[in-house]
């Protein structure tokens, strides 16, 4: 019998090294798990924290422009960036689960390994251009994430985590639709190998009606995971449902995986010059943004206003994905990159003073009267969470008003002022409902119910991640710059 020769310089494990790392992290836990039962979960969250630090380490030591897994995995400037922002937002996201005992999905171990196996699935996403691999990626992080919302084992919890797999599975399947569309027009699922066939059939009689076909069934399963109008219906029950600081992840990382994918998929028609597919998206990010502030100014809770909040900021960043620019691409990160401290610090705000039991209202658990008066029994969460609302807002000098005000150039850059102009209306409107809590806050008389709100949930990590948001929301106008010149050089290095 002959030995399997192995080409390991094709194989190139060292660009797999922060999937390996992630994919060994989870391993490690069940193992544990099983050799000793029962263990404190703080030494879970220990043993995660410590995989997503080294998986940070390999992800800004691999060779820019690289690939591994004979080709399958692809190592630009892009995919860093995707992950940089995906491991900074589950370092932050993990010492939340270090709260009191009865919030009991974070006490079992299979929590953090399926976390991890979530975040190897978005790795997966990031880190190709094989329309299979990251289809795979895309289901391995969401069928991960599905029970981690179910876990929390609240009615609620377990109705959100129906409602994300049944929408996600549709997504899924447009997604199956839309590769196949492509796989039968090219005879590839490699992004670039389909970019040269593309090159060369553009010209040919009806070729155009496919290839636009094929990205509209993709532009569909990458609107109901990012959550674009009209494939929004599962967002605000989901986000209501699940505990708190897991809304504000699904808010930030989830979405940013999916952009990338779009950036790399749709950045083949605008090199074909297709303008329907970059008219589509513009247009389906403009009702996005308006409609969901529409939405978000009748909200009664908190919770699903920074739902709808998280689909208007989905809609901004749409636009700039359909600007084809270096400047365009890097505002995107720039602004997920701020807006993860910023919506993180919200949602895990929420996460302090969350009770089993709704107190203030029938069904929500954070409606606007929960908050009256709270500059009276906790000035300094007050006053922090009046900053998140600011910078949700755009209110300078607060982190996103410098995001939003580079994707706004990004989009004057390229000649859209009317674009530009609807974004800078809609960030006016939007205002509106985040200077809404605040005038809650510190202008409304105080409602007490049953006694006083007691904060109960509040520990030193929730207040460490609660702190170090605030303080990156805060300090932006010093970094901002050197910041974007680094996601500047890194989209140039990067071969679209």
């Amino acid at each position: 019998m002959m030995p399997i020769a192995i080409n390991y310089d094709a194989l190139n494990l060292v660009t797999l090294a922060p999937m390996l790392v992630t994919l060994a992290g989870a391993l490690l836990i069940l193992i544990i798990d099983l050799i000793k039962p029962n263990l404190d979960k703080s030494l879970y969250v220990t043993l995660t924290i410590l995989t997503l630090f080294i998986a940070f380490g390999a992800t800004t030591s691999v060779k820019l422009n690289s690939r591994g897994l004979f080709d399958l995995i692809l190592i630009d400037g892009i995919s860093v960036l995707g992950n940089l922002i995906i491991l900074i937002g589950s370092i932050l996201f993990i010492p939340l689960a270090l709260t009191k005992k009865r919030f009991h999905e974070f006490s079992y171990p299979e929590f953090f390994a399926m976390f991890l196996f979530m975040i190897f699935g978005f790795q997966f996403m990031v880190s190709s251009d094989n329309l299979i691999l990251i289809f795979v990626g895309l289901e391995t992080a969401s069928l991960a994430l599905y029970p981690l919302i179910a876990m929390h084992n609240t009615k609620p919890s377990i109705e959100a985590a129906v409602k994300y797999f049944t929408m996600g599975a549709m997504a899924a399947g447009f997604y199956a639709m839309g590769s196949a569309a492509l796989y039968g027009l090219t005879g590839s699922v490699e992004l670039h190998t389909i970019a040269q066939v593309f090159q060369e059939r553009i010209h040919e009689a009806g070729s155009i009606i496919p290839i636009a076909g094929a990205a509209l069934l993709l532009l569909v399963a990458i609107g109901f995971k990012v959550s674009l109008i009209p494939f929004h219906m599962w967002t605000p029950d989901a986000y209501e449902g699940a505990p708190a600081p897991m809304a504000g992840y699904m808010s930030i990382v989830p979405k940013i995986a999916m952009m990338v994918v779009a950036i790399r998929v749709f950045s083949l028609y605008f090199d074909l010059n297709i303008t329907l597919i970059k008219y589509v998206i513009i247009a389906l990010a403009i009702v996005t943004t308006t409609v969901s502030n529409m939405m978000a100014l009748v909200q009664e809770d908190v919770k699903r206003m920074l739902a709808y909040s998280s689909i208007s900021h989905a809609g901004f960043i749409m636009v700039a994905v359909a600007l084809d620019s270096t400047k365009g691409y890097a505002s995107i990160f720039m602004y997920y990159g701020l807006f993860l401290f910023t919506n993180l610090g919200a949602f895990a705000m929420l996460w302090i003073s969350r009770r089993k039991t709704a107190r203030f209202h029938e069904r929500y658990h954070h409606p606007y009267e929960k908050f009256a008066g709270m500059i009276h029994k906790a000035p300094i969460a007050a006053v922090i969470m009046a900053i998140f609302m600011l910078s949700l807002a755009g209110v300078p000098p607060f982190s996103l008003f410098w995001g939003k005000l580079y994707v706004i150039s990004a989009i004057v850059d390229k000649g859209y002022y009317t674009v530009a102009l609807i974004m800078a209306l809609n960030s006016a409107i939007a205002a509106y409902y985040y200077l809404k809590l605040i005038v809650y806050m510190f202008l409304k008389p105080a409602i007490v119910k049953d006694g006083q709100i007691v904060y109960a949930n509040r520990t030193l990590a929730l207040q460490t991640v609660i702190g170090f948001a605030a303080f990156v929301t805060i300090t932006s106008i010093f970094y901002i710059q050197p910041l974007m010149s680094y996601i500047t050089k890194l989209i140039v290095a990067t071969h679209i």
